[in-house]
């Protein structure tokens, strides 16, 4: 299996994981220019939207610490496209999750990071162009 095949599989465990504990879901994979994120749902009156990440084991560190400051920037420009091609959704408040399932395990961190604006990711990939680091 590839990683995109087990990205996916993943993903659909947590989507499993969060229609139990009463999200609604919306999307799957909603992509656009600005980037994609895995889910998108309703949860206790806000429009969340979620990132998955999957390791088998924490040799190489947890899932959580790989949804870095430039993914949530990423994440922040998506849900702004979400918000504007479904503008039925534009008065709830925004928040963004992180599913984390490490081997057997699921963590979900609700409310993981604040929004980004979008200027902090085009500064930060252009500092890193510049400067080889």
């Amino acid at each position: 299996m590839n990683k995109r095949e087990i990205g996916a599989e993943y993903e659909a465990v947590a989507a499993s994981y969060l229609e139990n504990q009463g999200m609604v879901l919306l999307h799957k994979n909603f992509r656009c220019r600005q980037g994609e994120v895995d889910l998108v749902g309703l949860h206790q009156g806000c429009l969340v939207f979620v990132e998955v990440k999957y390791r088998k084991n924490e040799a190489c560190g947890t899932p959580e610490e790989a949804v870095g400051s430039l993914k949530q920037a990423r994440i922040c420009r998506t849900s702004d496209f979400f918000r504007t091609r479904f503008p039925q959704y534009g008065n709830l408040q925004v928040r963004y999750d992180v599913i984390a399932v490490c081997g057997e395990k699921i963590k979900w961190y609700q409310n993981a990071f604040s929004y980004i604006p979008h200027d902090f990711g085009k500064q930060f990939s252009h500092r890193n162009r510049n400067t080889g680091w």
